[in-house]
């Protein structure tokens, strides 16, 4: 007769896969920081140029976030955890639901116990079999069963806590699955804010590719009048060239800033490339932002039920030492023809087992408990330690860039009133032509860096909040 125990093998192996909670947590916030510090100069890195003549899809920032949480595959590979960890959860519903299963057997045999036990259980033993002739050289003899078995645990203490354990585990990734949901949203917000910047790059240089070709041509003439030297005329078609080639970089920029946002949309793009109706602006906006770590943060929570899980694990390993009582019954028919029910009965009993002894395997069970329990409630005060750092970086940082938004915005403006006065000299004749150019090279650099520092102040705002969440 089988008797059930619930098993918590299951449960030990699923909950010991929150070190990967841990080490996913870690590396989110790792990738940011990396993020952070490779921000994209449009227009001076150097990419394979493609022009605009691609079809143009415009998008706003409102839009990019329904399609990302609809279809983005990041979010459905942690829907995907999160559903494998409430599977497991579910598993444990078998410490309180019977387990009920089915059976039919068909024997044949010339066993002098399992002929006597088989025709004993189908109710037609006579006087006559019990002739020891009969008894010691039985007749072949068949025996059709069919047996209907119930298992029913009763007190389980140590399935108990182990089932509160899988329910922490699926909490976890139910709350590390909203925090991926809210990383992948400031994601999608910096990918648009870099097409944003993209394309005010462009504007920029198409600006300053309008100047350099009026400059040209007014080289061109005062060298045809004998007023300026090939040299200064080579210099200024060098500078055009150059601005050609950063405005050709700057639209291969806009592609690949278009082809990252159709990846987090998980949309084939093709030869499309998106176009934000929001344009990159030009000011920031100053805000209050709590620099406290927050309990509430999603991942901070999940770290906490994962410590949590750990613990629950642990009293169970203590429990396994308690005995356990369940119940069984079985119902049986019997025949000598193919799913006959000739004979019946039924049985039923309870069972109280203690695993006394079982060569140091609890007591190990126990004590790697303990020590991964141990190991969760350091990794979890680490990783709370880390993300307050990160959050006074990132604050300072903020500081940082709006201070270089004002330095740069007052560079922006001093090298456009310095060119506008050079420009007018040099018309004047009172000007050298490599002067023009450095005054004209200056300005349409630091209105690239001005729109940089924007960037860099907003997308650190964002990403300030997000720490803050």
């Amino acid at each position: 007769m089988l008797f059930l125990f619930y098993r918590t093998s299951v449960t030990l192996v699923t909950v010991y896969v929150f070190s990967d909670i841990y080490l996913y947590c870690i590396n989110l916030e790792k990738t940011i920081m990396k993020q952070i510090n490779t921000l994209l100069l449009f227009g001076i890195l150097s990419f394979s140029a493609v022009g605009f003549s691609q079809d143009t899809l415009t998008i706003s920032k409102k839009e990019i976030w329904q399609k990302a949480s609809d279809k983005n595959l990041q979010i459905k590979i942690v829907n995907q955890d999160f559903k494998s960890a409430q599977a497991d959860y579910r598993q444990s519903n078998s410490l309180f639901l019977p387990s009920i299963s089915a059976s039919h057997t068909a024997i044949s045999t010339t066993n002098p116990l399992m002929a006597f036990g088989s025709k004993l259980n189908q109710e037609i033993l006579t006087q006559s079999d019990f002739n020891p002739a009969l008894l010691n050289n039985p007749a072949r003899t068949k025996n059709f069963a069919t047996k209907i078995e119930v298992l029913q645990p009763l007190i389980n203490v140590d399935g108990l806590y182990g089932r509160q354990a899988a329910k922490a585990k699926m909490q976890a990734f139910q709350l590390q699955t909203e925090r991926t949901k809210e990383y992948l949203e400031l994601e999608v917000n910096k990918a648009f804010m870099e097409l944003q910047l993209g394309y005010k790059a462009v504007k920029v240089l198409e600006k300053a590719n309008t100047t350099a070709a009026a400059n040209l041509k007014l080289i061109e003439n005062y060298f045809k009048q004998g007023i300026l030297q090939k040299t200064d005329l080579l210099s200024v078609q060098v500078r055009v060239n150059e601005i050609k080639n950063q405005l050709q970089y700057a639209k291969s920029n806009v592609q690949n800033a278009s082809d990252y946002l159709g990846f987090l949309l998980n949309e084939d793009t093709g030869t499309k490339v998106y176009k934000p109706i929001e344009e990159l602006e030009n000011a920031i906006a100053i805000q209050t932002i709590n620099t406290t770590l927050s309990s509430n943060r999603k991942d901070i929570q999940a770290m906490d039920k994962s410590s949590e899980a750990y613990a629950k694990m642990v009293q169970s390993s203590k429990m396994n030492f308690l005995p356990r009582l369940n119940a069984f019954g079985s119902y049986e028919l019997y025949d000598d023809k193919l799913f006959g029910t000739n004979a019946k009965g039924y049985l039923i009993g309870a069972q109280v087992s203690w695993n006394v002894f079982d060569g140091y395997k609890s007591i190990g069970k126990m004590e790697k408990a303990k020590a991964d329990f141990q190991k969760s409630e350091m990794e979890n005060q680490q990783y709370k330690s880390k993300s307050q750092l990160e959050l006074n970086k990132t604050n300072r940082q903020l500081k940082d860039a709006e201070n270089k938004v004002n330095l740069s915005k007052l560079a922006l403006e001093q090298s456009q009133e310095a060119y506008r006065i050079r420009s007018n000299r040099f018309t004047q004749g009172l000007e050298k032509t490599t002067d023009l150019l450095q005054a004209e090279t200056q300005m349409s650099q630091k209105e690239l860096e001005f729109l940089q520092a924007v960037f860099e102040y907003n997308f650190t705002q964002e990403y300030l909040q997000f720490l803050t969440k």
